[in-house]
């Protein structure tokens, strides 16, 4: 039987991404109930909003990577969930974010994912990875392309429709000269 390893912390200089809990349960819930949730499945209810709680903590087990809860170190708040992603039927690995409510504009979405994304290249030995965005998702489009992200075509899922694929750099890409190689 696979021993299932803990799940990291990781710091940011404002953001500390941690193991998804129950204390994230009513941000969660919030979240699920307002418009922001448009782009990620739509709107859930709280029994739905918990069994989506069970699958952020079952990805890690079962695949030893997933979404962390990303904490706001000023306020101690619930921000987001943000990390990697990749449930049966997913094109390939992602790197995905949802930010809550007041939590938007403020550069969170891509300093986190910035920090997801080192780790599945440094500790998980990832060579790629994708983001997938609704097209109307101007937001998420906006924080892969300050990743240095391109457009890589589209993919269309059963319950979420057309997505685009956004296609991270590469380590190597990444190594020589960056996001700012590619500006």
């Amino acid at each position: 039987m696979m021993q299932i390893p803990a799940i990291p912390q990781l710091e940011t200089e404002r953001l500390v991404l941690r193991a998804p809990a129950l204390a994230d349960f009513e941000a969660l819930c919030a979240f699920y109930a307002s418009e922001r949730a448009a782009f990620v499945g739509g709107q859930m209810d709280a029994e739905q909003v918990w069994r989506h709680l069970a699958l952020e903590i079952g990805h890690w087990q079962m695949l030893g990577y997933g979404r962390w809860a990303v904490e706001e170190k000023s306020s101690g708040k619930t921000a987001g969930i943000i990390g990697l992603w990749n449930p049966h039927g997913w094109p390939e690995p992602e790197i995905g974010w949802d930010l809550f409510e007041g939590f938007g504009g403020k550069g969170y979405a891509t300093e986190a994912a910035t920090a997801a994304r080192t780790y599945a290249y440094d500790t998980l030995g990832w060579t790629t990875a994708i983001s997938l965005v609704a097209p109307e998702n101007h937001a998420s489009a906006a924080v892969a392309k300050r990743m240095g992200a391109a457009l890589d075509g589209s993919f269309t899922h059963d319950r979420f429709g057309e997505l685009q694929v956004w296609r991270h750099l590469s380590p190597d890409d990444l190594s020589a000269g960056g996001m700012e190689a590619y500006a």
